[in-house]
């Protein structure tokens, strides 16, 4: 499971990567690198250049050089840059696909640094998925070790329940996360994550619905936790409890615009 953290993670081999594309004034390379870790506006700046979205789509290798935290910051730069120039959006309903003209909600979002930074972090977060074996405690005195996925949200939320409270955010947060993951990165398979990778809920498989009330909910909880003030989280992630559907809508965009054919390559997560 990802560390708790706020800002994006960006390695030496990735401040290289753009620096390189960047013309700012003839500023030192140094300097420039540290401006791109300390200051959101600047990275935000940085990582929606065309010069350097460009260099990342241009030559396939050149993802190899980069981290996937880095490769999600552009995308959602880009996706943000891409949306305020069309008029709308296409959702599904049923057999029908639904024109909507809410773009300016969608750019607006990703415009935020802080969003667009956690949204970065927690992507790359699937594209490796593990499983665990921990010891939970079943009643005083007794422990049995169980095995679970960080991409099962009920094993997750088992785990929250048999922690003492200081160690529970990371769970609250992680639910949220896949929540938002499926929805936004695989719309069309939440019957069959429902199968594969979670459990089904109390009426069977969960709907499209349930996985938005768990990660509205779980975005609520994980905000008011006092771990989520210490890491800088709390603002994001209320963001994305008040704008769900935003979000979601966000990472539906990326998806089909710019990882339609690539998703189950790029990410871990055994969903079809």
């Amino acid at each position: 499971m990802e560390p708790d953290r706020h800002e994006l993670e960006l390695t030496e081999a990735d401040l290289r990567f753009v620096v390189d594309e960047v013309e700012a004034g003839g500023l030192d390379p140094e300097h420039l690198k540290q401006l791109v870790r300390s200051d959101p506006s600047f990275r935000n700046a940085v990582l929606a250049d065309s010069r350097v979205f460009a260099k990342a789509a241009a030559v396939d290798e050149e993802l190899l050089r980069i981290s996937p935290a880095l490769y999600f910051g552009m995308l959602l730069r880009r996706a943000q840059k891409d949306l305020g120039q069309v008029s709308h959006t296409l959702e599904r309903s049923g057999a029908d696909t639904v024109v909507v003209f809410d773009t300016d909600d969608v750019s607006g979002f990703l415009a935020r640094p802080t969003v667009t930074d956690y949204l970065a972090a927690m992507l790359a977060s699937f594209t490796r998925v593990e499983s665990y074996v921990m010891p939970v405690r079943v009643r005083r005195g007794t422990w049995r070790r169980v095995r679970f996925s960080d991409m099962d949200i009920d094993s997750l939320g088992r785990l929250a329940a048999s922690v003492d409270e200081e160690h529970r955010f990371r769970y609250f947060k992680r639910i949220a996360d896949v929540c938002l993951f499926i929805l936004g990165i695989f719309p069309n398979s939440a019957a069959q994550a429902a199968q594969r990778g979670m459990r089904p809920g109390r009426r069977g498989r969960r709907t499209v619905e349930e996985y938005a009330d768990i990660g509205q909910r779980h975005y609520g909880t994980a905000m008011e936790h006092p771990t989520a003030h210490v890491a800088g989280l709390a603002e994001p992630m209320g963001q994305l409890r008040d704008n769900f559907a935003v979000a979601r809508k966000a990472l539906n965009f990326i998806a089909e615009q710019y990882l339609r054919y690539s998703r189950t390559q790029v990410f871990d997560v055994g969903i079809p």
